[in-house]
C-alpha cells in the first residue's frame, strides 16, 4: 500500500501581492521560489514540507463557504487569537458566532477567520 503526505495547498487570489502580505502579516511565512515555473504564482513555506502556492486568478469568481477550509495548529492558541485582535481580524467559532473560539467535543480549540479572498481558515491547539 502507498503513504502520501501533505505537500501543499493552491489557492486561486485576485491580487497575489495582497494575498502573500496577508500570509505573512498573519502566521509570518517566508517566500520561497516558485520552481515549477516562471509564472506570477508565489509560494510559501508553511514549514520545511509543506507549502502555499498563491495562483493569481484577477478575473476569477472565487466562492467559498466555512466547510471549506484548511487548518493550521499552534501550541501558543491564545497568543494567536490575541494576535488576531491586534491585526482586528475577525474571527468566530464554528457557528458564527463573533470574536469566539469554540471548543470541539474532543477538546480541542479552534477559531475560524478569512484572508483577503474569503477563504477559510482554521487555528486550532490540536499540536
Amino acid at each position: 500500500m502507498q503513504t502520501f503526505t501533505f505537500n501543499h495547498i493552491a489557492l486561486s487570489v485576485k491580487d497575489v501581492d495582497k494575498a502573500v502580505a496577508f500570509y505573512q502579516k498573519v502566521f509570518q511565512f517566508k517566500e520561497i521560489e516558485n520552481t515549477a515555473s516562471n509564472s506570477a504564482t508565489r509560494w510559501l513555506a508553511i514549514d520545511e514540507r509543506r507549502q502555499l502556492h498563491l495562483i493569481p486568478r484577477p478575473e476569477a469568481d472565487i466562492k467559498t463557504n466555512k466547510a471549506v477550509h484548511f487548518a493550521l495548529a499552534t501550541a501558543n492558541f491564545d497568543a494567536f487569537v490575541n494576535f488576531l485582535q491586534e491585526l482586528k481580524i475577525p474571527y468566530s467559532d464554528w457557528r458564527d458566532t463573533p470574536n469566539k473560539d469554540y471548543i470541539r467535543n474532543d477538546g480541542i480549540q479552534q477559531v475560524y477567520f478569512q484572508d483577503v479572498d474569503g477563504y477559510w481558515m482554521e487555528v486550532n491547539n490540536d499540536v
